[in-house]
């Protein structure tokens, strides 16, 4: 078993003035405009990493939509938080570097109870249907509310981008607890 120092978690308590959400023709894509973006450091992170963008990856049912397993099961959704190497100082620059980005990544699973933190997303999910349509939220939940509330046990491993230019400049992190998420925000009735 590898002991590693607990992961440090800055300004994730923070509430967002405004966040961007965008359909890339892949996903949907959230950013924020903030003064003080979240970071990430210690664990088997070397350096401070820096927020630039939160996506999700979901299926046709509860059963698939995760890019990641634990044990082999599958969760319907899986949001990827996305982090740069502020040494590289843009995201951009950070890519061309193996330990360039972090990326952390939270498995959700099916609640008889839809979570409050993620009703401005599921509300205005339906405007981004189309292809690179985008919206605002002003007044975002922090980044501490979407993602596990405990983030102390996780798995971790180098490796890719898994979309282009799939680039080899991640460390993934993969948290084992789950956030919860009602049925009806996961279908986006």
């Amino acid at each position: 078993m590898v002991h590693l120092p607990p992961m440090t978690f800055t300004n994730f308590n923070l509430p967002i003035n405004k966040a961007i959400l965008k359909n890339n023709g892949h996903t949907v894509v959230v950013s924020f405009l903030t003064q003080q973006p979240p970071t990430i450091s210690g664990g088997p992170l070397i350096g401070d990493y820096e927020f630039a963008q939160i996506h999700f990856h979901w299926g046709a049912n509860n059963a698939e939509g995760s890019e990641n397993t634990i044990n082999n099961n599958s969760y319907p959704l899986e949001a990827h938080a996305v982090f740069f190497q502020q040494a590289y100082g843009s995201f951009q620059e950070a890519i061309e570097h193996p330990d360039g980005l972090t990326v952390l990544a939270f498995l959700f699973q099916v609640s008889d109870i839809d979570n409050e933190n993620y009703g401005s997303i599921t509300e205005v999910l339906p405007q981004l249907k189309e292809p690179f349509a985008n919206t605002a939220i002003d007044d975002f939940p922090p980044l501490e509310k979407l993602i596990a509330q405990e983030t102390s046990v996780y798995y971790f491993y180098g490796g890719s981008l898994t979309t282009p230019p799939c680039n080899e400049a991640v460390t993934w992190i993969e948290f084992t607890n789950t956030v919860p998420l009602g049925q009806k925000q996961i279908n986006n009735d």
